[in-house]
């Protein structure tokens, strides 16, 4: 008689050790970019340009030249997360990028600046972002859009906390102590969490950890080549382009064009504040709907709350307008996050995720880039601040309108996909 010996079954995660601490940590890693995103940077550029001598459009200009040196390189960062992991390329990036703000406490002319800008937004900004967006989106699967919700109100929440903490650390220790500051608290936390906290994690993006659905099978996935050749995902660039390069370019000068508005510094500071609360309200809505109702306009919505956005700026002044400004920019930023970061997996699988996100960060770094670029020559070439605004609202209006229009491939492909499933 043959006696077989039944395998122990695998003991299933709770939630705290799967998805919901898979969030948590993902969340707290996206604010701690918050040194190498404008936010942060937008409290150092005064004092850097007093203490080196550069004028804004210089400083523009080396932040331009460090942001797109740094784009380059994402989408290497993206096949580095699906080859080995989101815990090691967490770990790898997250001391690279301590350094990185270490080297800003030294800079000491324009070549430096630019050298200096170009590995906190590589590191940071670009490549600590996307491993906390592909972790988080690896942490889920039947709710994954909720999930992204949350994490960008709760991400963008730590992030608006980033300026207030940098003003109160450079006013005690000077804004070269506060870079080396930031660089410690970056080093004792996000390093620690990727050994720590990211151990359950899978090494690729082929099997997604999913407490909420353990049943699921995965969708079949695109490559980062076959992703680039469809028209969906170059609208995912034109959409999450937009929102970067605008964005951007309205925190960079937030300070300045308002002060040209007639709103005082403190004011023009604490506009972080709503642009939270909307990014809060819209991530968390678009999430919801993402998962329940179907996401085929809203990207298209987004980008509708851009231009408006831009119209709000053109005609700031202080009161009700300003801070409805606000909150619709921040309505946008917390939509574009939360919808891409949903879209991708479910249009193009999670096998090659990493690669694929790292592209699309690519070209929305890049394009983050040129906005304060072209900001500021705008309002030079204008004289002021508000046609310059209203001008650089065609590109969320271009954008806007390739996002109308539908794209049948996929659509037949997640039809056939889906008949393929329930018959498994």
């Amino acid at each position: 008689m043959v006696t077989t010996t039944r395998a122990a079954p695998t003991p299933r995660r709770t939630r705290w050790e799967g998805g919901i601490l898979i969030l948590a940590l993902g969340t707290l890693t996206a604010g701690l970019t918050g040194p190498g995103q404008t936010i942060g940077v937008s409290v150092f550029n005064p004092k850097m340009e007093a203490a080196l001598n550069l004028s804004s459009e210089r400083v523009s200009l080396a932040y331009l030249i460090g942001t797109l040196t740094g784009a380059l390189l994402l989408p290497r960062v993206g096949q580095l997360i699906d080859a080995r992991g989101v815990r090691r390329a967490q770990i790898i990036i997250g001391g690279l990028f301590a350094l990185a703000l270490v080297n800003m406490s030294f800079v000491n002319g324009f070549i430096w600046l630019a050298i200096g800008f170009t590995g906190i937004r590589f590191l940071g900004q670009g490549s600590l972002s996307l491993i906390s967006t592909v972790t988080v989106s690896l942490g889920y699967v039947r709710n994954r859009g909720t999930a992204l919700g949350v994490y960008s109100m709760a991400s963008h929440g730590l992030m608006a906390l980033v300026p207030f903490g940098l003003a109160i650390t450079i006013a005690a220790v000077g804004w070269r102590s506060a870079w080396l500051v930031s660089a410690a608290v970056v080093l004792a936390t996000v390093v620690p969490i990727a050994v720590f906290g990211l151990r359950r994690l899978p090494t690729n993006s082929a099997s997604p950890v999913d407490p909420d659905d353990q049943t699921t099978t995965p969708a079949p996935s695109l490559d980062r080549s076959e992703a680039a050749r469809t028209r969906s995902f170059w609208l995912l660039v034109a959409v999450s382009s937009s929102a970067g390069m605008m964005s951007t370019a309205l925190n960079f000068y937030q300070i300045s064009w308002m002060a040209e508005a007639g709103i005082s510094e403190a004011a023009a500071a604490a506009l972080f504040i709503p642009q939270v609360l909307g990014a809060a309200v819209a991530g968390l809505a678009i999430g919801w709907a993402s998962d329940r109702i179907g996401t085929r306009y809203l990207p298209a919505i987004c980008m509708a709350l851009l231009v408006v956005s831009h119209l709000l700026a053109a005609i700031a002044s202080p009161g009700f307008i300003v801070v409805g400004y606000g909150i619709v920019l921040g309505a946008m930023g917390g939509g574009v996050r939360t919808a891409t970061a949903s879209l991708l997996p479910a249009w193009f699988g999670t096998t090659h995720l990493g690669a694929v996100q790292g592209l699309l960060t690519f070209f929305n770094v890049g394009a983050s880039a040129l906005g304060p670029f072209a900001l500021a020559n705008a309002r030079t070439w204008f004289g002021s601040y508000p046609p310059a605004l209203l001008l650089l609202a065609v590109v969320p209006a271009a954008a806007l309108i390739f996002s109308l229009f539908d794209d049948p491939k996929l659509r037949a492909r997640l039809a056939k996909e889906a008949a393929a499933q329930t018959t498994v």
